[in-house]
């Protein structure tokens, strides 16, 4: 679906402070947040939320009319009637007009979302696995995400979260897409918003690491093992080389007469030797 028309957007809040500490104090141990809810009139669009500190709870949808819990989980220990946040939506939408008059029609800026696709847990080829597309820093609300594997749309194994609103009252949305990784295979995250001139596409595929060719490792092997030998042999050449140097004797002293044998004052001396091994 090309995203087209004009949209008008409507924001509530209402906020709810738990275990106040002090009386006139704007202290609390935690936080509750009844909204944003937001309306627009780009097809009939609306959601309610429910924060606790700064964690969106359940939401509900205008055109799903039901909560949807965060995690299953939490349904089990709560319960909301949708028909709270259907009726905040509407008093969003009968306020609208007004609200337009208000800002006099002023239309507030379409913002380029980021896209961000990354695995669920460590990718392990032939294991299944979940992709996860991270698209943050959307305003306006509305917007088209699909995934595509080797540039083909995928349908099955696809979910997604509802809006989560952002301090700085942008919104973030993720997708999710349940696969088995293949070596050939390629993903990507197709976003498509007012913001951005054409769609993105944001591409992730297995890293797998490449293997040493059988050929490859045996010369390696090789190599080493001549490189190892050789310094064995080095070794082992110095080794002898000093033991020999420091075992020849090396004489000095004059000489007698002529005739005469060596003089008595002649002696041998032991050179000192210096042996180093590298």
């Amino acid at each position: 679906m090309v995203l087209r028309g004009r949209l008008v957007l409507g924001l509530h809040t209402l906020m709810t402070l738990l275990s106040l500490q002090e009386v006139g104090a704007i202290k609390a141990d935690h936080m509750g947040s009844y909204g944003p809810a937001f309306y627009q009139s780009y097809d009939g669009a609306g959601q309610f939320t429910y924060d606790f500190d700064g964690e969106q709870l359940f939401s509900v949808d205008l055109k799903k009319r039901e909560a949807v819990w965060r995690l299953p989980e939490f349904g089990n220990f709560a319960y909301f009637d949708p028909q709270s946040g259907l009726v905040s939506i509407a008093m969003i939408k009968a306020h609208l007009e007004d609200l337009v008059k208000r800002s006099n029609g002023t239309r507030a800026p379409n913002v380029s979302p980021r896209v961000a696709v990354l695995p669920k847990s460590l990718v392990q080829l032939g294991e299944p696995n979940v992709l996860i597309c991270i698209v943050d820093k959307i305003f306006p609300p509305v917007i088209n995400i699909t995934w595509l594997r080797n540039g083909h749309p995928v349908t099955q194994g696809v979910t997604q979260s509802s809006f989560y609103a952002q301090p700085d009252h942008s919104f973030r949305k993720f997708h999710y897409l349940t696969f088995v990784p293949l070596a050939d295979d390629f993903y990507d995250c197709k976003v498509e918003h007012w913001g951005l001139d054409q769609p993105l596409f944001q591409h992730w595929e297995p890293q797998v690491p490449t293997a040493l060719p059988d050929t490859t490792g045996t010369l390696v092997c090789a190599l080493g093992l001549v490189l190892g030998l050789g310094g064995f042999l080095g070794g082992i050449t110095l080794i002898i080389t000093g033991t020999c140097l420091s075992s020849t004797p090396r004489c000095s002293g004059g000489l007698g007469e002529e005739g005469d044998g060596p003089s008595e004052r002649s002696k041998c001396e032991t050179p000192f030797s210096f042996l180093a091994s590298f």
